[in-house]
């Protein structure tokens, strides 16, 4: 009988127990009951662990993640995509220009040129009005006597190895020009004066001499780079801001910024970074909160790199490196090695940014906290979390349990949220897109016809709806559609099969007994790849292949482990086709993938495309600093290559981002709003200001 009754009231208890703990546990919505200080916490969730915690030296998503809240550059993007200041309150860009004066060339009138006539003609001509274009645009003109200079230069021998060789550059007399802005057609504006050969006359090698004469073979192709003719220095000078200190309480000053570039272009610290910052010829300090930065040449995307974080000199120079040494009693072999990769800093930073560093528990989470002192003002949120969570499954349940605010939902989960009143949802193009590569080497692709017709031949709206679940927007050409560098006139290739095969049988494609397009015995076939584990490349690749069989193309698919697929196939450009994708930036230099001179073994262009007026494009795009002038040239960049079609142009996935609904953006008088993206789809712009309330607003 005891048991009896214990079976019918066990379960009975046992009810009630539940029943009543659903009135003292919170639920989602009143987490913060049992736990206030909930709300002053932002936490979020990585599948990767940080690597090194120093912007100068990571190249990692999570690292970079990390540093971006510590740390702080001296100009990052508004939410227009424009550039805005940060450590540097302003800035402007000017130009010096040299002109070498070759004594062996003529006018064109037939005089022979001496500096002082060039310097004149110059000069009356722009006073005259017979160089117009230079009147507004010259601030001074001067004329700089000989100068000798002694260089070391970096060669490669005859088995590809690199060699030092040094050179006496004895440069003539040169005409300093003082520009109010830089101008890539400079030169060309004086061609009235200069003539066309001008250049084609410098008797370059008398100018360079080489302390090795055996090593002048290996010399001779860099002596136009030794002593340009014509040479272009940018100058951008940095108005930094005054009061800012680091979170140590050091105050923030030029040293710094000239600190941070020595740091990156040094070897020894194998900086990922050394190619943004390469094209600096020198970093002046001007005075405590001014500094003068100038290029060796044109290139325009070289201020995105200013948007770095700066890094603390009296943390990381030679007496703060030997200082920490000495304090780690390291052995003088250690020593002998140590550098800035070394230093502990690395995993404790301190920088100038919104958040200070706490802790960082290895593959669990790192913690920061808000910098008071911060100079725009102290974030909302008193901490913050990035928890290491590798498996996505767990992820989202964390989330639904508020234990992480934010969430990336795969495409199939994206309706699922945008349909739950407990969350705001945010979806935007990314800065990514997903293509169908053709080897422009082989003869079976290099006529743009056939590559337009493959790219007709496939229904991309398909593709979006049934891989993407519809989470994704077509494109025509190679730039992020949230940027102003893509041309939304242009319209996308048309589904269009019939029309394919108008093309290919006006190529001379016919179909064979067998079904097959043949053209003078050769049958229409290729082979298709891509890397394995990416089910959504797999789809794409399927789905390519029905649609061009049903033209009479024969395409053969494979699948290869991400390192075989690089280094036997994509990177030596040994394959037909190829389902890839790009991550692209918001600067519209193109050069790597696009340019000809990128053909070879590593580098990017690895579908083998060449265009001279898409080299030409490129080039004055990364020389152009007017953004509506570049922003004319990427359009009709856009369009060459929306035409050719090296790529079959698919689309580019939306960026889909959840958080909890009581997650707001507060303002100066108090009240909050709705948070909002960029233009870019960038929502936390504001993070800062963001806080989350004990209850839902909207």
């Amino acid at each position: 009988m005891k048991i009896k009754w214990f079976l019918i009231l066990t379960p009975t208890l046992l009810s009630l127990v539940l029943l009543q703990s659903y009135f003292w546990v919170p639920t989602y919505e009143t987490q913060t009951k049992g736990n206030p200080d909930r709300v002053t916490k932002f936490i979020s969730a990585s599948i990767a662990d940080a690597k090194i915690l120093n912007p100068a030296l990571n190249a990692d998503t999570a690292s970079s993640q990390i540093t971006g809240l510590v740390f702080e550059g001296l100009l990052d993007y508004d939410e227009e995509l424009n550039f805005r200041g940060r450590l540097a309150t302003n800035w402007t860009i000017t130009e010096t220009v040299y002109l070498i004066v070759n004594s062996q060339a003529q006018f064109p009138d037939g005089t022979r040129v001496t500096p002082s006539v060039m310097e004149m003609r110059i000069k009356q001509a722009i006073e005259n009005g017979k160089l117009v274009k230079l009147k507004e645009l010259v601030a001074e003109i001067s004329l700089l006597p000989p100068q000798q200079r002694i260089e070391e230069v970096t060669l490669r021998d005859s088995d590809g190895k690199p060699l030092s060789v040094q050179v006496t550059l004895n440069i003539p007399e040169r005409i300093k020009f003082s520009l109010r802005r830089v101008d890539q057609h400079f030169f060309e504006h004086l061609r009235p004066i200069l003539g066309i050969n001008y250049e084609k006359q410098a008797p370059l090698e008398q100018w360079v001499e080489v302390s090795s004469p055996d090593k002048r073979k290996l010399v001779q192709p860099q002596l136009a780079q030794l002593i340009p003719i014509f040479e272009h220095n940018p100058i951008i000078l940095f108005h930094l801001r005054a009061g800012v200190r680091f979170q140590d309480d050091h105050e923030f000053d030029a040293g710094d910024v000239k600190f941070t570039y020595e740091s990156i272009i040094d070897p020894k610290n194998l900086s990922p970074r050394t190619s943004d910052f390469e094209p600096i010829k020198a970093v002046e300090i001007v005075d405590r909160y001014t500094v003068r930065v100038v290029y060796k040449r044109l290139f325009s995307p070289a201020i995105n790199a200013w948007s770095m974080g700066i890094l603390p000199e009296h943390l990381l120079n030679d007496a703060a490196l030997q200082h920490e040494m000495d304090k780690r009693q390291l052995s003088a072999a250690t020593r002998a090695g140590f550098g800035m990769r070394d230093s502990q800093f690395n995993r404790h930073p301190i920088g100038a940014g919104a958040f200070s560093f706490v802790k960082w528990q290895g593959d669990e989470f790192i913690h920061l906290t808000r910098n008071e002192d911060y100079w725009e003002g102290a974030p909302e949120y008193k901490d913050y979390y990035y928890r290491i969570i590798p498996d996505p499954v767990t992820q989202e349940v964390e989330f639904l349990t508020g234990a992480i605010d934010n969430y990336a939902p795969e495409p199939h989960q994206v309706k699922r949220y945008k349909a739950d009143d407990h969350y705001q949802s945010f979806s935007s193009p990314s800065f990514a897109y997903s293509y169908i590569g053709y080897n422009n080497r082989k003869a079976l692709f290099a006529d743009k016809r056939v590559r337009q017709a493959l790219s007709m031949a496939i229904n991309v709206d398909e593709i979006i709806e049934y891989i993407l679940y519809g989470e994704g927007k077509r494109i025509t050409g190679p730039y992020p559609k949230n940027t102003p560098w893509y041309d939304h006139s242009i319209k996308p290739i048309p589904y269009d099969p019939e029309g394919a095969k108008r093309i290919l049988k006006e190529l001379g494609w016919q179909k064979n007994a067998a079904g097959w397009l043949e053209k003078e015995g050769q049958k229409f076939e290729f082979n298709l790849i891509t890397n394995n584990g990416n089910l959504q490349r797999k789809a794409i690749m399927t789905i390519a292949q029905n649609r061009w069989h049903k033209l009479g193309i024969k395409c053969n698919t494979q699948v290869f482990e991400w390192a075989v697929f690089l280094k036997d196939f994509v990177n030596p450009g040994l394959f037909d086709a190829v389902v890839l994708g790009w991550s692209m930036g918001i600067d519209p230099d193109l050069f790597q993938i696009w340019h000809s001179s990128q053909l070879g073994l590593h580098k990017l262009n690895f579908v083998g495309y060449q265009n001279p007026k898409v080299d030409q494009l490129i080039v004055q795009i990364r020389q152009e600093y007017n953004l509506n002038i570049q922003q004319k040239l990427t359009h009709q960049l856009h369009r060459l290559l929306a035409e050719e079609q090296p790529y079959t142009f698919l689309y580019t996935p939306l960026s889909n981002i959840v958080l909890d609904k009581k997650i707001v953006v507060m303002k100066d008088d108090a009240t909050y709003s709705k948070i909002t993206p960029t233009k870019g789809g960038n929502i936390f712009f504001h993070f800062n200001q963001w806080r989350k309330l004990e209850f839902t607003p909207f």
